[in-house]
C-alpha cells in the first residue's frame, strides 16, 4: 500500500446537517468550520440556518457577483456590523456613490509608483527582523507575533514616518482586543436581527476603539496643519493630498481616520499572515524551502531584499501565492441580495446572504489538482488560472486597494529571510488555522531558525 504524501495543516469542514446552536458554537470558535465539505466538490451549496444562505464557489457565478452584478450584491449587514463600530464609512464597507469618490480619491495613494517608494521602509523593516530571530540563537521562535512586529513597523512607518506623538502600541493594542472580541460571529448576526440590537462583545470591545480613534484624530489635524514630513510623503500625506479627479471631493478628518485605520488594519494583519503561513509551509516542505533559499541568495547575494529584487524572486513569489490559496486571510466574502436572482440555475430572493467561501473556493476539487496539497508551482504560469477561481484579495471594482503594496512586503521579508536561516517544524507544533475576522494560525507558527551557514 502506499503511503499517502502528508497534507499541511486544514480546517476540518462540515461532514452532517448542523442545528442554529452547534453552528453558532462553532462559529464562535471558527467561522470556517461551519462550512460544508461539500462546497468542495461543489460549485454551489444552499441551505438555512435562521436565514436562507448561499455558498458559491462557481467562477463564473462569482464573476456576476463582484463584478456584473456588483450594486445588486453589497456587503452583507453582518460584516458592516462587525467593521463598523472599528472603521465607520470608510471605503471597505461604504457602498455606492460614497464608496465609488473614496476609492477614486485614494487610488493614487497606491499608485506603482507611491508604493515602489515605500520599499526601503520595507527592507529596513526585513533587516531588523533578521537581527531578532537572529538573537534568538536556534530558540523556538512565534514567527506569527514576529511577522505582526515586523508588518507593523511597515504600517506604522508607511503610515505616520514623522511619528507625529502616535502610540504605535495603544494603536495595536487597541485593533488586537476590537478583533478578538468584536469579531466573534454573534447568534443575532446568524438570525439576521438588524444592528441596533446590541452585540454586547462589539459594547465591550468599544472603549479601546474610542481611544485609538481620538488619538488618530488629534494626529491627523496635526499633520494637516504642519504639512508632509521629509522627502518621500506617507500614506496620511498621500490620503490628506488625495482629491477625486470628478467631484473634487476630499476627505474630512473622520473620512481620514476610519481610512486610515483601515489600512493599518489590513495592511499588517494579512500580510503577517501571509508569512507565518509562508514560513510554516517553507518549514513543512524542505524541498520547497531549499529551492526558494538558493533563488533567494543567488538574488541577494547576503544583503536584504529591495524593490528592484522583487521582481527577480518568482518562486518566493509562488510560495507566497500558494499561501494565500491555501490560507486566504479574508477567508469568506458575505453578501446581501438586494433583488431575485439566479445563480448556477438556482433562485436567489432578496434578502438572501450569498457567501463566496473563499476558503472552499481555493480547495474546490472542480478548479484545482489536489487542492489540499502545498505546490507552488501551480503558479508558475498565472495566466492558465481561471481569474475567479484565486481570491486571495477579492475581486472586481472592490479588489483590495493595497494587494500590490502587501505582495511587495511580502516577498521583500520572506526572500530576505530564506536567505539568512533555515526554518525547522516542531514536532506536535503544528498551527491551527481558525478565521474569527481572518484566517489565523492558532497556537503559532513556531518554529527553530538556524543561521543558513550552519544549517546542514
Amino acid at each position: 500500500m502506499l503511503k499517502s504524501t502528508p497534507l499541511p495543516v486544514r480546517v476540518p469542514l462540515v461532514r452532517e446537517p448542523w442545528g442554529i446552536w452547534k453552528s453558532l458554537n462553532a462559529a464562535r470558535r471558527n467561522v470556517l468550520s461551519i462550512i460544508p465539505d461539500v462546497a468542495t466538490r461543489q460549485p454551489m451549496v444552499s441551505g438555512k440556518t435562521g436565514k436562507r444562505w448561499h455558498m458559491v464557489m462557481d467562477p463564473g457565478a462569482i464573476r456576476h457577483i463582484l463584478l456584473e452584478n456588483l450594486a445588486d450584491y453589497p456587503k452583507s449587514d453582518v460584516t458592516k456590523n462587525l467593521l463598523r463600530p472599528a472603521i465607520g464609512e470608510s471605503m471597505f464597507i461604504a457602498e455606492g456613490a460614497h464608496w465609488r469618490w473614496q476609492r477614486r480619491a485614494a487610488a493614487p495613494v497606491f499608485s506603482h509608483r507611491n508604493v515602489a517608494a515605500l520599499a526601503p521602509v520595507m527592507t529596513a523593516t526585513a533587516t531588523r527582523a533578521v537581527d531578532r530571530i537572529a538573537a534568538a540563537n536556534g530558540k523556538p521562535l512565534g514567527l506569527f507575533e514576529e511577522m505582526t512586529s515586523a508588518t507593523f513597523d511597515v504600517i506604522g512607518d508607511v503610515t505616520f514616518s514623522g511619528g507625529s506623538g502616535f502610540s504605535r502600541a495603544e494603536v495595536h493594542g487597541a485593533i488586537e482586543d476590537y478583533i478578538s472580541e468584536a469579531g466573534k460571529i454573534s447568534l443575532f448576526d446568524i438570525l439576521g436581527l438588524p444592528a441596533w440590537v446590541p452585540r454586547l462583545g462589539r459594547l465591550s470591545a468599544g472603549a479601546a476603539m474610542k481611544s485609538m480613534k481620538s488619538l488618530a484624530n488629534t494626529t491627523i489635524e496635526t499633520r494637516r496643519a504642519s504639512g508632509q514630513h521629509g522627502d518621500i510623503p506617507d500614506l496620511l500625506d498621500l490620503l490628506l493630498a488625495g482629491v477625486d479627479p470628478e467631484t473634487k471631493r476630499v476627505m474630512n478628518t473622520a473620512e481620514l481616520r476610519d481610512n486610515l485605520l483601515t489600512f493599518i488594519v489590513a495592511g499588517h494583519e494579512t500580510t503577517a499572515l501571509t508569512l507565518a503561513w509562508s514560513l510554516y509551509l517553507c518549514a513543512f516542505d524542505e524541498t520547497a524551502q531549499t529551492r526558494a533559499r538558493d533563488e533567494a541568495r543567488s538574488v541577494l547575494n547576503g544583503r536584504t531584499a529591495t524593490y528592484e529584487d522583487v521582481e527577480n524572486l518568482p518562486f518566493i513569489r509562488m510560495i507566497i501565492d500558494e499561501a494565500l490559496r491555501l490560507y486566504p486571510p479574508a477567508a469568506i466574502i458575505s453578501r446581501t441580495a438586494q433583488k431575485p436572482d439566479t445563480l448556477c440555475g438556482r433562485d436567489i430572493r432578496r434578502g438572501d446572504t450569498v457567501m463566496i467561501p473563499i476558503y472552499a473556493l481555493h480547495r474546490n476539487h472542480l478548479l484545482w489538482d489536489d487542492p489540499d496539497a502545498f505546490r507552488p508551482d501551480r503558479f508558475a504560469d498565472r495566466k492558465s488560472i481561471e481569474r475567479y477561481a484565486y481570491l486571495p484579495f477579492g475581486d472586481g471594482p472592490r479588489i483590495c486597494i493595497g494587494a500590490s503594496f502587501a505582495l511587495q512586503e511580502a516577498v521583500i521579508i520572506l526572500a530576505t529571510l530564506l536567505s539568512k536561516f533555515h526554518f525547522h517544524a516542531i514536532k506536535d507544533l503544528d498551527p491551527d488555522p481558525v478565521m474569527i475576522l481572518t484566517l489565523r494560525p492558532e497556537g503559532g507558527v513556531w518554529l527553530k531558525a538556524t543561521p543558513v551557514e550552519n544549517a546542514h
